[in-house]
């Protein structure tokens, strides 16, 4: 069984070790070979154990989970974030593209963001992905959308969106200045657009 490289940063020692714990015993291929109680500790921690996926608390005392793009000039291990945010926030990192968990962990939830990480192949965009969030999260209504593009990751602002129209599974999602073609039905951009004041369901496609 190939072992997987994992950090944990969470600055409750609690919540450190018990996803260690639901780690060891649930994903026995995910190995944690450090644990960090602030960003900056983690960030050292990063570097010196070079790991494959990091689980990341969002809020910490003085940098934020999402702050890490500012102390690497790229990521190349994968991120979960997790967060005991209310339900707005949930949006925000659906709509962001950032996988995540919720306190208290739920086991399967726990074991679908590891099998997710081990079926992803690369990590570019992420930034882009982190940057979204953080709008999505300073901003009282979403103002940033991330959608797969051509292997990439691309950010859409929603003021720019003029319309999201179905096409079998995928939707055409019409800009001021183009279109993109995703491979999501439009009851995905529904279901996170649901509570956005600019956009309505105005007919079935």
């Amino acid at each position: 069984m190939e072992k997987y490289k994992a950090i944990i940063i969470d600055d409750e020692s609690s919540a450190r070790s018990i996803l260690e714990q639901l780690l060891n015993r649930f994903c026995p291929d995910i190995q944690v070979v450090g644990t960090g109680s602030n960003l900056m500790e983690g960030v050292e921690i990063i570097k010196a154990k070079e790991p494959h996926l990091v689980f990341l608390d969002v809020e910490m005392p003085k940098y934020a989970g999402y702050e890490i793009t500012q102390f690497f000039d790229s990521i190349d291990f994968e991120i979960v974030f997790i967060t005991a945010y209310d339900q707005y926030a949930i949006k925000a990192f659906e709509m962001s593209a950032v996988d995540y968990l919720l306190k208290p962990i739920d086991i399967d939830r726990l074991k679908s963001a590891v099998n997710k990480f081990k079926e992803k192949q690369t990590f570019t965009g992420m930034e882009k992905a982190f940057q979204a969030l953080k709008s999505n999260l300073d901003n009282e209504t979403f103002s940033r959308i991330i959608i797969p593009h051509q292997g990439q990751q691309k950010v859409i602002k929603t003021s720019e969106v003029i319309a999201f129209e179905a096409s079998e599974a995928y939707t055409s999602i019409h800009l001021e200045d183009g279109k993109y073609m995703v491979s999501k039905n439009l009851k995905h951009f529904e279901n996170l657009l649901e509570e956005h004041p600019r956009f309505f369901r105005s007919h079935k496609s």
